[in-house]
């Protein structure tokens, strides 16, 4: 049932950068939904690790790619916690097989639009379905959306050209739904990763670490999911005000151009 905390779903909340934004915000007070596709037997110390901060945490199975499953997630936070004031859509997937354009499959590319753009585009939808009826019955209820990309939706890769397509298209996703929801009291932004240091990034650890220590970065590191979930955490709590729609980049000075 509703509490006075507030209550946030953070999809793909149970490693890498989703976990470190569900740990900053379960710091912050809040209640959690987080959403993930294992069994909820396999992330049951992570959600002990989640609950050690004194909030409620659900857990909701599903993949956000499919439609029923964004909608018993949607219902499951619904039914188990009441309500819902913010919606991180972190759930993401590299390019299956990282394949160069001239090989890249159709079967890859609706994989990964299905999860990186479709299914935050309409679980987003959900949310903000519910969210307006919320702020309708009390007009001092304010949502937030937060949507996690990636440089690469600026970079080019010639081996992930669906991935970095649907981080492209996440920004201009990022800004419709900013003016649709803004009258709602509703603010949208987009927090663009660069390396970060996560299972995902693993099989490529050796490659970023030559690139880091030959001057990639401005700030010579690997950047960590705590880096992401404070970035996180400071727009949940208004610390960045009159700004929706807006892009946060945490990316170590990587995408500066220089001469």
């Amino acid at each position: 049932m509703p509490t006075n905390k507030p209550i946030a779903l953070i999809t793909g909340g149970t490693r890498g950068i989703g976990l470190g934004i569900a740990t900053a915000l379960a710091r912050e007070g809040y209640d959690l939904a987080v959403n993930g596709v294992r069994p909820e037997g396999d992330v049951a110390d992570t959600l002990v690790q989640l609950r050690s901060h004194g909030g409620r945490v659900v857990y909701c199975r599903g993949d956000v790619g499919i439609g029923k499953d964004r909608t018993a997630i949607v219902d499951r936070v619904r039914k188990e916690l009441g309500a819902l004031h913010v919606l991180v859509n972190c759930a993401g997937i590299t390019s299956p097989g990282r394949k160069d354009l001239l090989d890249a499959t159709e079967e890859a590319f609706d994989q990964v639009m299905a999860v990186n753009l479709k299914g935050r585009f309409f679980l987003t939808q959900l949310f903000a379905r519910w969210i307006i009826e919320q702020h309708e019955r009390d007009k001092s209820f304010r949502g937030c959306v937060i949507n996690i990309s990636s440089v690469s939706g600026q970079l080019a890769s010639m081996n992930r050209g669906d991935y970095c397509l649907s981080w492209a298209a996440t920004a201009m996703a990022t800004k419709l739904w900013a003016v649709r929801l803004a009258p709602h009291g509703i603010a949208v932004y987009e927090i663009r990763p660069g390396i970060i240091e996560t299972d995902m990034t693993a099989p490529v650890k050796e490659k970023y670490d030559k690139l880091i220590a030959e001057g990639l970065l401005l700030e010579p590191r690997w950047g960590t999911p705590e880096d992401i979930g404070r970035a996180a955490a400071a727009l949940c709590r208004g610390d960045i005000p009159y700004a929706t729609g807006q892009v946060l980049t945490i990316d170590g000075g990587m995408t500066i151009q220089r001469l």
